[in-house]
């Protein structure tokens, strides 16, 4: 199958985030982290994971994307306001500065996400 033999590798770089505790630790630990939370169930989710991933490799390699599946953390999903799938934050300096649900395109978010970086990082 093409996604799994394309893009195997990419949705290995995620780094999940398995309690709520380490969520926290990494926004304290990372001037910037891009959030991806979803589930094993949401099938849009699983073709857009590696775009937004090799999107924000190749543009912005200084945000730590990271993996929040709802389903085993839903005290991270609760903290965040999560209520539908998927869901995108970008944090910048610990805070939320951008979100994104549902209906995402990967040019829309690399657009949203230019300014915030910039600001950020030159």
């Amino acid at each position: 199958m093409y996604f799994k033999g394309h893009y195997a590798h990419l949705i290995k770089m995620y780094k999940e985030v398995k309690s709520l505790e380490e969520f926290n630790q990494i926004l304290e630990d990372n001037e910037a982290v891009i959030a991806y939370f979803s589930n094993d169930t949401c099938h849009v989710c699983k073709v857009l994971k590696p775009q937004i991933y090799d999107m924000v490799q190749s543009n912005y390699p200084k945000i730590k994307p990271i993996y929040i599946d709802i389903s085993h953390t839903p005290d991270i999903a609760a903290q965040n306001s999560i209520f539908t799938i998927p869901t995108i934050i970008l944090y910048m300096a610990g805070k939320e500065s951008i979100r994104k649900s549902r209906h995402i395109g990967v040019e829309e978010l690399r657009l949203a996400f230019e300014r915030p970086y910039q600001i950020m990082f030159f």
